[in-house]
């Protein structure tokens, strides 16, 4: 299925906590999405891969992605080799983004830097026409290479090369998020009383969420925002459509 944004993640929520209000904004402008996962996040310390899958498909739903795939590759052990990246360029020329949004390029967790090549260096030989790769029933790809890879800022702080306002879809953002119970305690209490304390488990860490789109937005002169950085940076038709 074409979609003109696929927004990437190493493990299921990191799209919702770092882009998801931007996918809803470009949703409302008409454009599509869909998203993929690496991995299961079976080595998070909440929850199971089989109740992290199910609430990955409930945000999706929530969000209106236009399908949420999962590429099974393995958890903390991310690795830039041949299997891993023609998992990608399968799943890349099947879908042919125009824009793919990554984890960011380094992070308190290791797996989001190394995911952040790994899937920036798929999108480029993915346009390389001597790579052969069939989909799902065996027909021959086409090459694709989209025409750019954003990575959003996730936990550390980190200077943006754009951000986008997402005060009008802050809300949704969060009720997708919501979706994850296990893994948010603050979320679901009642259930998930007994797992283990994460440094995101706990209602602070919704409020940093907060603090990070406040201080995002703030020299962009919106509310709410959410940051990117490009390794190539991005041309300008109009200096009148920056605000």
């Amino acid at each position: 299925m074409k979609v003109d944004i696929l927004a990437v993640g190493v493990h299921p929520d990191d799209v919702e906590l770092s882009c998801a209000g931007t996918l809803l904004h470009h949703a409302d402008l008409g454009y599509t999405f869909g998203i993929l996962d690496l991995t299961r996040g079976e080595l998070g310390t909440r929850g199971t891969p089989e109740i992290r899958a199910q609430e990955a498909y409930a945000a999706a739903r929530k969000l209106g992605a236009k399908f949420r795939e999962n590429l099974g590759l393995p958890d903390g052990f991310i690795s830039h080799d041949e299997n891993s990246v023609r998992k990608l360029i399968t799943a890349i020329r099947d879908c042919r983004p125009d824009i793919v949004l990554a984890n960011a390029i380094s992070d308190r967790h290791p797996d989001h830097g190394r995911s952040a090549r790994l899937v920036a260096d798929a999108c480029y030989y993915s346009g390389l026409q001597k790579i052969r790769t069939n989909n799902l029933q065996g027909a021959a790809q086409e090459p694709w290479r989209p025409r750019a890879v954003y990575h959003y800022i996730q936990d550390r702080n980190h200077r943006p090369d754009f951000v986008v306002d997402v005060t009008t879809y802050y809300g949704r953002k969060m009720e997708a998020i919501e979706c994850y119970a296990s893994q948010f305690n603050d979320q679901n209490p009642g259930e998930y009383a007994e797992e283990p304390t994460t440094p995101i488990s706990g209602k602070d860490f919704m409020d940093f969420l907060h603090a990070k789109a406040r201080n995002l937005g703030r020299e962009a002169g919106y509310d709410l925002a959410e940051g990117f950085r490009a390794a190539r940076y991005p041309g300008v038709r109009d200096l009148f459509d920056l605000d």
